[in-house]
């Protein structure tokens, strides 16, 4: 199932999701730092949503009480509850 979601809080502006069955086959930052967002990207890849969830909710980037990680992650809740 392919998601979008458009971030709050930073650099990036939009992820699309593609999420079957709970597991992660895509996630694409639009915007952001490319090669972090690019390392995220690969490194969720085949992941469970849950799992995802639990490690990168939360993480700060300068304080801004958000990051890239944790809009992915709050992403993902959206998408489960769809």
């Amino acid at each position: 199932m392919k998601h979008e979601y458009n971030t709050k809080g930073t650099c990036s502006r939009r992820i699309i999701l593609d999420v079957e069955n709970g597991i992660i086959n895509e996630a694409i930052f639009e915007g952001g730092c490319h090669g972090n967002t690019q390392g995220i990207s690969k490194l969720v890849k085949g992941m469970k949503v849950d799992d995802v969830i639990a490690r990168l909710e939360g993480v700060d980037c300068r304080g801004r009480g958000t990051s890239c990680p944790d809009q992915l992650a709050k992403a993902l809740k959206e998408v489960k509850n769809i």
